[in-house]
């Protein structure tokens, strides 16, 4: 339930109103490190990938029914939530790399799922202009609603007072050193350079 309230915190303050419906997996290596080839093209297990759909609302629910609540139903536009993706966490990766990124497994957790949210709505990290918008927005949501993440998983921001340029760390996404369906059983559409987002 933590993750459901983060992850429903996180689109109210970043304005998603309505019914909305998200995906969130946790899944194996083998099945992010398949996805992480068979959509990047990138070898190995990656921490964190998300898919976003770009259609205007999809009808959700499932097949034959589409989700509705029997024979007969129809929805009307206005009934059907918007559908925003999947986010795809492995949690073994995310495990390994807490220690020198987020610092606790929890901490990790989190800073995933807003990242893949956060791509979701549309934020990337492709230039380094682009990455601190999106690193400052993971930071104020996690301060709010999830507690502070330690400086390590943002050393441009702890580089801020210009003392010494830090190198910049790998963005949640980025691959640490065999076979699933995409999430939701649809071809998602576009993913981002490291795999987290249009």
């Amino acid at each position: 339930m933590r993750w459901i309230r983060l992850a429903e915190a996180v689109l109210a303050d970043e304005g998603v109103r309505g019914p909305t419906e998200v995906s969130v997996l946790y899944v194996d290596e083998a099945t992010i490190a398949d996805l992480n080839s068979r959509f990047l093209g990138k070898e190995g297990p990656t921490d964190v990938l998300a898919f976003p759909i770009d259609e205007e609302p999809v009808e959700g629910g499932r097949s034959p029914d589409s989700g509705g609540t029997g024979p007969g139903f129809s929805p009307t536009p206005d009934d059907l939530p918007t559908l925003l993706g999947d986010v795809v966490i492995c949690p073994a990766v995310a495990h390994r790399n807490a220690p020198e990124h987020a610092g606790t497994f929890d901490d990790e957790l989190a800073l995933l799922l807003v990242h893949g949210l956060l791509h979701l709505l549309g934020l990337d990290h492709e230039d380094p202009e682009e990455a601190e918008i999106m690193e400052a927005k993971e930071r104020e949501l996690l301060g709010r609603h999830h507690g502070s993440v330690p400086g390590s998983a943002y050393p441009r921001a702890a580089s801020d007072d210009r003392a010494a340029p830090a190198a910049p760390a790998a963005p949640p996404g980025t691959p640490p050193t065999a076979a699933a369906e995409p999430p939701g059983g649809v071809e998602p559409p576009d993913v981002a350079e490291d795999g987290t987002g249009p």
